[in-house]
């Protein structure tokens, strides 16, 4: 997504100027192509040679000493970027551009930008909840501005307040969604279910699985970056909700199937890479079961099966036009997803061998074969769960597009 993007990476003089830093680093191992313009304030929290060292790249301070170009320097600037960052972007920075404001090299910059801006504001709670602040912050909203943060914490003075940068992954996260959302997937409603269900057995205990819901957040990461509209539908995890992505919690199968069924009439795919349970208690226990001496049974009952709605629903009214399925499976992979795959009459399905160290859950990887509906099969190799995620949504992308 990053990879071979020009972008501006614009700092200003606050503490959070630090956090830029990282912020250049993880652009630049993103594969982006990364120009830092510092105010003079900037350079009083941290030296240009750090951002050299980390961008490869010469630090344009000076308005002035750009005019040697061909092309004027600050314009060059915004004209080869696909996306100006500023951050941290201070209250007065935030003033200056609400205003129109062209004083310092930065601020020219971002006049002469043909791209998106991106803004992390950074600045004491007062200042940040200031009626002059909220006026400019609007101002720019209004414009086409796209602002992540502020966020809640321990500030500089020592105070706690909203008013701290928001940290450089999650910048880079707003930057992928930002430049993806002209995509192929552009205009797209695309579902995704992540992660395992519990079942309650009593208030304390629970059925679930060992789901970390990772393979689902790099496929919904993946279709948005394609610029689709991203619903993600997830049980319990500890996994952060990506920039631009609506989110939506559950817990249990039931309510995995009710939010499914809710959110695709109009979705153009949908693709559950959920663990959802299978079976479940009938009636949890309304108090904690207290330890016994005897063993303890418990009777266990059939979930819905959620696709097997969906594909229900999609006979009649033809949606999702496209609908992907996963078979985490233990034994006999490839036939037991095939079965899968014509059962529920799904356009594609992802096989994986669970029992395999390096595969499956709670691990980064992933190994597995594509199956679709007709009669395509391919196995891919062992690779990161990122870039699975990335095979499966370019052939979600080619069913919808194609």
């Amino acid at each position: 997504m990053l990879a071979g993007k020009r972008i501006v990476l614009g700092v200003t003089g606050g503490i959070a100027a630090f956090k830029s830093a990282d912020l250049a680093s993880r652009l630049v191992q993103a594969g982006a192509v990364v120009d830092v313009v510092m105010t003079a304030a900037a350079t009083e929290f941290v030296r240009p040679l750090t951002f050299q060292a980390l961008t490869h790249r010469p630090v344009a301070l000076d308005m002035f000493s750009l005019l040697q170009e061909a092309d004027i320097g600050h314009v060059a600037l915004g004209r080869r970027a696909a996306l100006m960052i500023i951050a941290p972007a201070t209250a007065n920075t935030i003033a200056k551009l609400a205003h129109g404001l062209a004083d310092n090299l930065l601020t020219t910059t971002a006049l002469a930008c043909r791209g998106p801006i991106l803004i992390a504001p950074a600045m004491e709670s007062g200042m940040w909840d200031n009626a002059a602040t909220t006026d400019n912050m609007e101002v720019l909203r209004r414009r086409g501005y796209h602002v992540v943060g502020p966020e809640p914490g321990r500030l500089a003075s020592g105070g706690y307040g909203q008013g701290r940068m928001s940290e450089p992954g999650a910048l880079l996260d707003a930057a992928r969604w930002v430049l993806g959302r002209s995509g192929p997937l552009a205009g797209r409603s695309v579902v995704v279910t992540a992660g395992g269900t519990r079942e309650a057995i009593d208030p304390v205990r629970f059925i679930g699985n060992r789901s970390s819901g990772k393979m689902g957040w790099a496929l919904a990461l993946a279709a948005r970056d394609r610029g689709a509209e991203v619903t993600l539908i997830h049980g319990p995890t500890a996994l952060q909700t990506p920039h631009g992505v609506a989110d939506v919690a559950v817990e249990s199968a039931e309510q995995m199937q009710t939010a499914v069924l809710e959110a695709t009439p109009d979705a153009d795919a949908l693709i559950m890479a959920a663990a959802v349970a299978d079976y479940r208690p009938p009636a949890p226990a309304g108090q904690k079961i207290k330890k016994q001496s005897e063993n303890l049974r418990l009777e266990l009952t059939r979930t819905a099966d959620i696709l097997a709605g969906v594909a229900e629903r999609r006979g009649r009214g033809g949606r999702p036009r496209v609908v992907v399925g996963f078979a985490a499976e233990t034994q006999d992979v490839v036939e037991n997803a095939r079965e899968k795959l014509t059962r529920k009459g799904l356009s594609l399905i992802v096989a994986n061998d669970v029992s395999a160290a390096d595969s499956g859950f709670e691990v980064e990887t992933n190994r597995v074969t594509l199956l679709d509906a007709a009669g395509g099969m391919e196995t891919l190799p062992l690779m990161s769960k990122a870039a699975a995620a990335e095979e499966v949504i370019a052939r979600v992308t080619g069913l919808l597009t194609g």
